[in-house]
């Protein structure tokens, strides 16, 4: 325990300055921190860095197991799947061939088809940093894709675990984790709720009661002899919620999550070792396998799929990294003496490779479409758009409101107040099946695409309005020259200006208008024009969900 605490206290004094840099730079910080771990490494003892990392990881698979939302990746689910295994099949195959041809033994080139097919939940799904870009169809494909393959390092892991291919231990290890996982919904279900109750509302509590449910279900799988990420993935199963039901917990455990996502990326870096020639050429196949084979083949089933050529492309650059699964893989590989010191390193070398790369490619990922779009590499696909929109042909003089969010839904009530034809646009599944049964005329799509606004006859429309928060999106727009006004929202005031310039009719600046609102609010109240009762039945009015509006039907 003691070198373990030293080995933190190293990585951490360490890792402070190259933090401090990238603040004040507005760096990167995933580069960063495994620099700073290959400093780090080079005082610290491997053994250590090991046992850290899989504690590490651990926690950051309980992470992951608490963050998923069903109603978030249910709508795209069987899109996800296809992608997924087909993904892992493909460039599995590829792995364990590629190994093979380098003069690796099957028994280690089967990791290295691991780690070049399972992707980093981490990595991938954190860097979709903005809710409007987690909430769009290639967010919700992105997260639904990394929690099937977290699915499936789970049973490689079970499979580890057995320390053989006799049916029965691998038959024994598999109950154990279904046993587990099945514990995990049982308690998600009946007891968590419970605990919420008894813990009346404090967070404190909340909190020990979550990392004493953590602690159960790891001792529960150490017991089993069953890898301690399994226990930790199926405690997180077990807490999952809705994170506004519990909002100072998820909270809590967000910072905590935060807290090992820098000790994951720092031992990440420790483990690097000097590499070799031999060494360097696994590394390299691996790379060109994890960073541009595997999101080439993500997008093409998409794509296939029916998916547009943006959308496939920009989930798929969600995959181009070596997972966190696949490092716990290797490590309790090397352990249990299954995994040469070569290949081991290699993996971890080409995890750190790829983890940079893939922040950076995350970074530019509109750029790296769009580069591949204009040299031709991908041909258009709408046959999602064509088959989740209905638009009437002959619509014209109509609104277009783009998001359906609650300022949709009030733009969508005003238009058919006043008898105006009108066309919602969205992205995000799981607003999907509420727009097809309140509108009449919608497109379900992506705002960037042009065939999106096609679908909507934007040249026939009168007026265009974007709810969305964003200025891609409103930049977008405007570089389409409609004929048609353009209403967009913005929360920055300089942005919003700029936006102004480029030939916007009107910017909503949504701080703006909440402090003219309340201003105009309290002269009424000060003037006696509204009483405070009144005041509050209002704001609560606005708060509490439609439940009685009217079915939006144009037809």
């Amino acid at each position: 325990m003691t070198d373990l605490l030293t080995a933190v206290s190293i990585i951490f004094i360490i890792a402070g300055p190259f933090l401090l840099v990238a603040n004040r730079f507005k760096l990167p910080t995933v580069p960063l921190l495994i620099l700073a771990g290959i400093i780090a490494g080079l005082f610290i003892d491997e053994g250590a860095t090991l046992e850290l990392a899989q504690y590490g990881i651990a926690l950051l698979v309980f992470s992951f197991g608490l963050s998923i939302q069903f109603s978030a990746v249910r709508t795209v689910f069987a899109d996800s799947e296809v992608a997924a295994v087909g993904q892992v099949f493909v460039i599995g195959t590829l792995g364990v061939g590629s190994g093979l041809v380098l003069g690796v033994p099957l028994a280690e080139s089967i990791y290295l088809g691991i780690a070049a097919a399972l992707s980093s939940t981490i990595v991938g799904t954190a860097l979709l940093d903005t809710e409007i870009r987690r909430n769009l169809v290639h967010g919700r494909l992105a997260k639904s894709i990394h929690f099937i393959q977290d699915l499936l390092a789970i049973v490689f892991l079970l499979v580890l675990g057995a320390g053989t291919l006799a049916a029965d231990p691998i038959a024994a290890q598999l109950g154990y984790g279904l046993a587990l996982l099945a514990a995990a919904v049982l308690v998600n279900r009946y007891l968590f709720d419970m605990i919420g109750r008894f813990a009346g509302g404090s967070d404190e509590l909340m909190i020990i009661s979550v990392i004493s449910l953590l602690v159960v279900f790891v001792g529960a799988a150490e017991s089993a002899g069953i890898s301690i990420v399994v226990g930790a993935f199926a405690a997180g199963l077990a807490v999952r919620h809705e994170p506004t039901e519990y909002l100072g917990l998820f909270n809590g455990l967000e910072s905590i999550k935060d807290f090992f996502v820098a000790i994951f990326f720092l031992t990440v870096g420790a483990l690097v070792a000097f590499p070799t020639l031999e060494k360097l050429l696994i590394v390299a196949v691996l790379v060109v396998l994890t960073g541009v084979v595997k999101p080439a083949v993500a997008t093409a089933i998409l794509m296939y799929k029916g998916y547009e050529a943006r959308s496939a492309t920009l989930t798929s650059l969600s995959t181009d990294q070596v997972s966190e699964f696949a490092l716990i893989i290797a490590i309790e590989a090397l352990l249990l003496g299954l995994l040469s010191q070569l290949v081991f390193d290699a993996i971890i070398f080409a995890a750190a490779v790829t983890m940079i790369t893939s922040s950076v490619s995350q970074r530019y990922d509109e750029r790296i479409h769009r580069g591949l779009a204009s040299r031709g590499l991908l041909r258009g696909t709408y046959g999602k758009i064509d088959e989740w929109s209905a638009v009437p042909e002959t619509i014209s003089d109509h609104v277009i409101i783009a998001g359906y969010g609650r300022q949709g839904r009030f733009l969508a009530e005003t238009c058919e107040r006043l008898g105006q034809p009108y066309v919602v646009i969205e992205n995000d599944p799981v607003r999907r099946r509420t727009v097809e049964s309140e509108c009449a005329a919608f497109v379900f799509g992506d705002a960037m695409e042009s065939y999106t606004w096609e679908k909507a006859n934007a040249e026939e429309a009168k007026l265009i309005v974007s709810t969305v928060d964003s200025e891609p999106v409103s930049r977008r727009l405007l570089s389409l020259e409609f004929s048609a006004d353009v209403i967009l929202r913005e929360s920055d005031r300089t942005t919003a200006l700029d936006l102004f310039e480029a030939g916007a009719l009107y910017v909503s600046v949504s701080e703006l208008l909440a402090g003219q609102r309340l201003s105009q609010q309290l002269q009424d109240v000060l003037d006696g024009k509204l009483t405070p009762a009144e005041l509050r039945d209002e704001q609560l009015t606005d708060l509490r969900p439609r439940t009685d509006a009217v079915s939006h039907r144009q037809r």
